[in-house]
């Protein structure tokens, strides 16, 4: 939806239970619904950049191992995507698991990201 307003500020809030809203307010003073990917909210929700190295013994040389690496954001502690993705490696492939060495870092840190009570306008 093109309004033909220019966003230029992102303004977010949390209702009372806790739901991450986010709306575009444009230099005219109109609020309007942004447009945000759904990795964007992830970051405000506690997700991180996530890279885990996997060693695997290769099928056909069961004496030889081999590094693989996976990256996505992630939740810190539970890793609920990595989980997920050496759950269905170990059900679909063939390379047995040897050892997952996992790094993690919030991208968006509270000290970069304050929630405002209120607005005041001047001018």
């Amino acid at each position: 939806m093109n309004t033909g307003h220019t966003v230029h500020r992102i303004v977010l809030t949390m209702n009372r239970f806790g739901a991450l809203l986010i709306a575009g307010a444009t230099s005219e003073g109109h609020t309007m619904p942004a447009s945000v990917s759904k990795d964007f909210v992830e970051l405000f929700k506690g997700f991180g950049i996530t890279t885990a190295e996997i060693l695997y013994w290769m099928p056909d040389h069961k004496h030889i191992l081999q590094s693989y690496v996976w990256q996505d954001t992630d939740l810190h502690p539970r890793f609920p995507k990595l989980t997920g993705f050496l759950e269905f490696w170990e059900k679909n492939l063939d390379g047995k698991l040897h050892k997952v060495s996992v790094a993690h870092s919030r991208l968006i840190r509270p000290a970069e990201l304050k929630f405002v009570q209120h607005q005041f306008r001047l001018h």
